[in-house]
Protein backbone atom coordinates (compact mmCIF):
# COMPACT_ATOMS: atom_id res chain seq x y z
CA UNK A 1 0.00 0.00 0.00
CA UNK A 2 3.01 2.24 0.12
CA UNK A 3 6.59 1.96 -0.97
CA UNK A 4 9.35 2.40 1.61
CA UNK A 5 12.16 4.60 0.37
CA UNK A 6 15.66 4.26 1.80
CA UNK A 7 16.53 7.91 2.41
CA UNK A 8 14.79 11.29 2.64
CA UNK A 9 16.49 14.66 2.97
CA UNK A 10 14.15 16.62 5.21
CA UNK A 11 14.69 20.22 4.14
CA UNK A 12 11.39 21.97 3.43
CA UNK A 13 9.44 24.06 5.93
CA UNK A 14 6.44 21.70 5.53
CA UNK A 15 8.57 18.65 6.37
CA UNK A 16 10.10 20.33 9.42
CA UNK A 17 6.65 21.45 10.54
CA UNK A 18 5.50 17.83 10.37
CA UNK A 19 8.39 16.94 12.68
CA UNK A 20 7.76 19.89 14.99
CA UNK A 21 6.49 17.81 17.91
CA UNK A 22 8.52 15.28 19.94
CA UNK A 23 5.70 12.71 19.81
CA UNK A 24 5.99 12.57 16.03
CA UNK A 25 9.65 11.67 16.33
CA UNK A 26 8.77 9.05 18.94
CA UNK A 27 6.18 7.60 16.57
CA UNK A 28 8.81 7.33 13.84
CA UNK A 29 11.20 5.69 16.34
CA UNK A 30 8.50 3.23 17.44
CA UNK A 31 7.52 2.29 13.91
CA UNK A 32 11.11 1.52 12.94
CA UNK A 33 10.82 -1.28 10.43
CA UNK A 34 7.54 -2.68 11.79
CA UNK A 35 3.95 -1.71 11.15
CA UNK A 36 1.71 -0.97 14.14
CA UNK A 37 -1.83 0.12 14.92
CA UNK A 38 -2.82 3.29 16.73
CA UNK A 39 -3.66 1.18 19.82
CA UNK A 40 -0.29 -0.57 19.76
CA UNK A 41 1.56 2.73 19.38
CA UNK A 42 -0.46 4.37 22.17
CA UNK A 43 0.38 1.49 24.52
CA UNK A 44 4.06 1.51 23.55
CA UNK A 45 4.41 5.27 24.00
CA UNK A 46 2.14 5.58 27.03
CA UNK A 47 -0.15 8.17 25.49
CA UNK A 48 -3.78 8.47 24.39
CA UNK A 49 -4.96 6.94 21.12
CA UNK A 50 -6.37 10.33 20.08
CA UNK A 51 -2.92 11.91 20.38
CA UNK A 52 -1.38 9.12 18.34
CA UNK A 53 -4.09 9.35 15.67
CA UNK A 54 -3.66 13.12 15.34
CA UNK A 55 0.13 13.00 15.07
CA UNK A 56 0.07 10.02 12.69
CA UNK A 57 -2.27 12.05 10.48
CA UNK A 58 0.25 14.89 10.34
CA UNK A 59 3.07 12.46 9.48
CA UNK A 60 0.86 10.72 6.91
CA UNK A 61 0.00 14.04 5.22
CA UNK A 62 3.75 14.78 5.03
CA UNK A 63 4.40 11.38 3.40
CA UNK A 64 6.52 10.10 6.31
CA UNK A 65 4.17 7.24 7.28
CA UNK A 66 1.58 5.29 5.35
CA UNK A 67 -1.04 2.61 5.96
CA UNK A 68 0.79 -0.63 5.22
CA UNK A 69 -2.21 -2.93 5.63
CA UNK A 70 -5.74 -3.08 6.94
CA UNK A 71 -7.50 -5.91 8.76
CA UNK A 72 -11.16 -6.46 9.57
CA UNK A 73 -11.68 -6.81 13.33
CA UNK A 74 -14.92 -6.89 15.33
CA UNK A 75 -16.92 -5.11 12.68
CA UNK A 76 -14.31 -2.43 12.05
CA UNK A 77 -11.14 -1.91 10.11
CA UNK A 78 -7.77 -1.81 11.84
CA UNK A 79 -5.02 0.12 10.07
CA UNK A 80 -1.35 -0.77 10.41
CA UNK A 81 0.98 2.18 9.92
CA UNK A 82 4.56 1.95 8.69
CA UNK A 83 7.30 4.49 8.14
CA UNK A 84 7.61 5.51 4.52
CA UNK A 85 11.33 6.20 4.88
CA UNK A 86 14.08 4.08 6.46
CA UNK A 87 16.47 6.99 7.14
CA UNK A 88 15.88 10.69 7.51
CA UNK A 89 18.59 13.33 7.09
CA UNK A 90 17.92 16.84 8.31
CA UNK A 91 19.36 19.64 6.19
CA UNK A 92 18.71 23.28 5.53
CA UNK A 93 17.43 26.08 7.74
CA UNK A 94 15.13 23.95 9.89
CA UNK A 95 17.72 21.32 10.78
CA UNK A 96 18.95 23.01 13.94
CA UNK A 97 15.47 23.50 15.40
CA UNK A 98 14.59 19.93 14.46
CA UNK A 99 17.63 18.64 16.35
CA UNK A 100 16.19 20.17 19.52
CA UNK A 101 12.78 18.54 18.97
CA UNK A 102 14.41 15.17 18.15
CA UNK A 103 16.48 15.38 21.35
CA UNK A 104 13.30 16.09 23.33
CA UNK A 105 11.85 12.90 21.87
CA UNK A 106 14.99 10.97 22.81
CA UNK A 107 14.82 12.41 26.34
CA UNK A 108 11.21 11.20 26.66
CA UNK A 109 12.29 7.72 25.53
CA UNK A 110 15.21 7.75 28.01
CA UNK A 111 12.81 8.52 30.88
CA UNK A 112 10.87 5.33 30.19
CA UNK A 113 13.72 3.10 28.99
CA UNK A 114 13.52 -0.56 30.02
CA UNK A 115 17.10 -0.57 31.28
CA UNK A 116 19.71 2.00 32.23
CA UNK A 117 20.99 3.40 28.94
CA UNK A 118 24.61 3.98 28.12
CA UNK A 119 24.76 7.75 27.96
CA UNK A 120 27.99 9.71 27.71
CA UNK A 121 28.47 13.41 27.10
CA UNK A 122 32.00 14.66 26.83
CA UNK A 123 33.52 17.98 25.86
CA UNK A 124 37.15 18.01 24.83
CA UNK A 125 39.43 19.98 22.60
CA UNK A 126 39.99 18.52 19.14
CA UNK A 127 41.48 19.81 15.95
CA UNK A 128 39.01 20.37 13.14
CA UNK A 129 40.52 17.33 11.38
CA UNK A 130 40.04 15.14 14.48
CA UNK A 131 36.41 16.25 14.80
CA UNK A 132 35.75 15.52 11.11
CA UNK A 133 37.38 12.08 11.40
CA UNK A 134 35.39 11.24 14.55
CA UNK A 135 32.11 12.34 12.93
CA UNK A 136 32.83 10.31 9.77
CA UNK A 137 33.77 7.22 11.80
CA UNK A 138 30.63 7.40 13.93
CA UNK A 139 28.45 7.99 10.87
CA UNK A 140 29.94 4.93 9.13
CA UNK A 141 29.40 2.79 12.24
CA UNK A 142 25.73 3.77 12.49
CA UNK A 143 25.13 3.52 8.74
CA UNK A 144 26.60 0.00 8.70
CA UNK A 145 24.13 -1.27 11.31
CA UNK A 146 21.30 -3.39 9.96
CA UNK A 147 17.97 -4.06 11.60
CA UNK A 148 17.96 -7.47 13.29
CA UNK A 149 14.25 -7.98 12.68
CA UNK A 150 11.02 -7.94 14.66
CA UNK A 151 12.05 -10.74 17.05
CA UNK A 152 14.73 -8.51 18.59
CA UNK A 153 14.45 -5.55 20.95
CA UNK A 154 14.46 -2.00 19.65
CA UNK A 155 17.39 0.23 20.63
CA UNK A 156 17.84 3.95 20.11
CA UNK A 157 21.17 5.27 18.91
CA UNK A 158 21.97 8.98 19.08
CA UNK A 159 25.26 10.13 17.61
CA UNK A 160 26.52 13.67 17.33
CA UNK A 161 29.73 15.59 17.19
CA UNK A 162 29.12 19.26 17.76
CA UNK A 163 31.05 22.38 18.54
CA UNK A 164 29.51 24.23 21.50
CA UNK A 165 29.40 28.00 21.55
CA UNK A 166 32.93 29.21 22.11
CA UNK A 167 33.76 31.69 24.85
CA UNK A 168 36.17 34.48 23.97
CA UNK A 169 38.90 32.64 25.93
CA UNK A 170 38.36 29.27 24.18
Amino acid sequence: MGEIIDHLDVSSAAQFKALGHPLRHRLLFALGQEAATISQLAATLGTAKGNVAHHLGVLRDAGMVHVAETRQVRGGTEQYYRRSVRRFAFTGEGARANNTVALQAVAADLETADADPMFTVRNLRLTAAQAEELAATLERMVDDLTDAGPAESRYGVVVTVYRPRQSPTS
